[in-house]
């Protein structure tokens, strides 16, 4: 447990949204992702879902598979309709045993959800009919949701940002700073990008746990253009939260570290955000980035690694002593 031996440097944080009182709140505020740590509850299932948003939001190989087993859990439904009227209601059917004549059923089904039509079965009666009318008009209005879902998951904004796993307690300039990388992973560029970074930890205030946030200043807060990678720079100086906390104290406090950026995307016309957070566990002491960038062969134009973004050397951290503000 944290007390406040001298007060923490910095200014708190106030309007983040996220809860204060600790006994109220559980784990991490977001996870790695950027995705809320929080779970709903005391709602019918299908009030609290909100499927078109998570259907925007599958895995594109969840999201396909959704989409076949609607297919096939759709045309089990209507071919189990035609057979339940009879068969004798379809005519062109050739099939003979029960598996051939089920599989015919399903089939047509299929061709009218679709509106295929290719000729061969067709509807005789009006029980028939009207079966097949409601299948073919369901097709139409599950194709138009679909369009629909394909244009808002390749259309909808995304900022294609990719944060370090760790963090970094680097040496910097006559000290040490808290740093982490990240870089945009496609052709997409972001105009006049910035970023937040507000410090989480548990501290104990009257006789109570609670959850304190605090502003991290950048050394660089905003930039022009995101075409590369870009590391940010909190320096551990006076005035930082951070000046005189050991590994110790972020462990004892749950410290997390929650990153917010936000820039224009000229391909969407549209702001672009992400999220990402580090807890304590995820902070490596006395490390500095190794470059992820340098020029390409013919040196007509810069090569930036992805696949480099984690990387990191140790190094020795000269001049930082920890002074424990936080008990």
């Amino acid at each position: 447990m944290l007390r406040r031996k001298n007060a923490v440097q910095g200014k708190e944080n106030t309007e983040t949204g996220l809860s204060t009182n600790s006994s109220l709140s559980g784990g991490r505020f977001f996870n790695k992702n950027g995705t809320a740590n929080t779970e709903y509850t005391g709602l019918p299932f299908w009030k609290r879902i909100n499927l078109y948003h998570s259907l925007l939001s599958l895995r594109t190989t969840h999201f396909l598979l959704f989409i076949l087993l609607f297919f096939v859990l759709i045309n089990l439904v209507f071919a189990g309709a035609y057979l339940w009227i009879g068969l004798e209601h379809l005519g062109g059917l050739v099939a003979s045993t029960p598996g051939e004549k089920f599989g015919e059923a399903f089939f047509f089904s299929a061709q009218t959800f679709t509106t295929v039509g290719y000729g061969r079965i067709n509807p005789i009666g009006f029980a028939a009919s009207v079966i097949a009318s409601l299948e073919a008009l369901t097709g139409l209005m599950s194709f138009a949701l679909l369009t629909g879902l394909l244009y808002g998951r390749f259309a909808r904004p995304r900022a294609f940002i990719k944060f370090s796993i760790p963090a970094l307690i680097a040496p910097y300039q006559e000290g040490a700073a808290w740093m982490i990388r990240l870089v945009p992973y496609t052709k997409n560029i972001l105009m006049n990008v910035e970023v937040s970074v507000t410090m989480a930890i548990q501290l104990e205030e009257a006789g109570t746990l609670k959850n304190k946030f605090f502003t991290l200043p950048l050394e660089i807060a905003k930039i022009n253009v995101l075409s590369g990678s870009w590391t940010l720079v909190h320096a551990i100086r006076e005035g930082s939260p951070l000046l005189g906390l050991s590994p110790g104290d972020f462990a004892a406090g749950g410290a997390e570290f929650l990153v917010f950026l936000q820039g224009f995307d000229e391909s969407f016309s549209n702001t672009v955000i992400a999220r990402s957070s580090y807890t304590f566990e995820e902070m490596v002491y006395g490390a500095k980035f190794k470059p992820m960038f340098h020029p390409n062969p013919k040196k007509t134009g810069t090569t930036v690694h992805v696949n480099w973004l984690n990387d990191y050397e140790r190094v020795s951290l000269p001049g930082y002593e920890i002074e424990n503000k936080i008990e």
